[in-house]
């Protein structure tokens, strides 16, 4: 696993099964390598192309804070329902860290370092696209269900457990920003 990778998601280390957790890494690598973006470019980047260029949440603050709140949801439903509904962390964890990494092919910089919407992101949204980094990488079908189904495009299939709480958490944490009143 790269440093740059592990210093970008220390969360990796939640993942608990090793195979697991390094097929996610090896995933980011292969983002990281086909992207015109950085790791310090993530980290200065919105989270979102549609709040504006002065939104101070950036990416990595973003998908961070999904996973954190995902893995907080997972542990609680495994906690309070009794075996009823269950949720796989690793599962959930792998999904939640991977269900964006497909904007780093998505997205491109203009001359100023402003991300924008690129050539390729216009025909292939990042779910798409994220899956096909993820299967590239030997990354289960339960995982990059996740990834398939965390945005719209979900809408269309029925969705794991694991694939709920990362696309509300996603939204969650995304729709405010867009939706909010402005009194």
């Amino acid at each position: 696993m790269e440093n740059e990778v592990l210093e970008l998601w220390p969360e990796l280390m939640w993942i608990q099964d090793v195979n697991l957790r390094e097929k996610v890494a090896k995933t980011w690598e292969l983002a990281l390598e086909r992207s015109v973006l950085t790791s310090d470019d993530l980290r200065r980047i919105p989270f979102t192309l549609l709040c504006g260029p002065d939104l101070k949440v950036t990416f990595m603050d973003h998908k961070r804070s999904v996973v954190h709140i995902a893995r907080d949801a997972g542990r609680k439903i495994n906690e309070m329902y009794h075996g009823e509904l269950t949720v796989d962390m690793d599962v959930l964890i792998a999904g939640a860290i991977l269900c964006d990494v497909g904007k780093l092919v998505e997205y491109n910089l203009d001359e100023n370092g402003k991300a924008v919407q690129g050539a390729y992101g216009n025909y292939l949204r990042h779910p798409f696209s994220g899956v096909s980094l993820a299967e590239q990488c030997g990354v289960s079908a339960e995982v990059c269900h996740i990834i398939a189904a965390h945005a719209g495009e979900g809408n269309m299939i029925k969705r794991s457990t694991e694939a709920y709480i990362v696309h509300h958490v996603d939204f969650m944490t995304f729709l405010p920003f867009k939706e909010r009143l402005k009194v």
